[in-house]
């Protein structure tokens, strides 16, 4: 199963990444589109406390960076809210 919507945040993490002047900005970014991209096609879906931690990292690195990072970080977390809508509990 594809989940879209956690590709699309991988897909904009990747631009971040790109976008991004620090190395390690660079490396945490890309660590998180690679950890989503996973997500996307495991056979199991990540429950709410999983995208909960990654919404709190990628949130913390949209703020330490801003400019085109915060905005493809931004646009990376609508699609992982999107998706966490359609997760059951909590």
């Amino acid at each position: 199963m594809v989940r879209t919507e956690l590709e699309n945040a991988a897909e904009s993490l990747e631009h971040a990444a790109d976008a991004a002047a620090d190395e390690t900005a660079r490396e945490r970014l890309r660590n998180q589109a690679t950890q989503l991209a996973d997500l996307a096609t495991a056979d199991r879906g990540p429950d709410h406390g999983r995208l909960a931690r990654h919404e709190h990292i990628l949130t913390e690195i949209a703020d330490d960076e801003g400019g085109d990072v915060a905005t493809h970080v931004d646009a990376a977390l609508e699609s992982l809210r999107a998706f966490r809508e359609t997760v059951e509990g909590v």
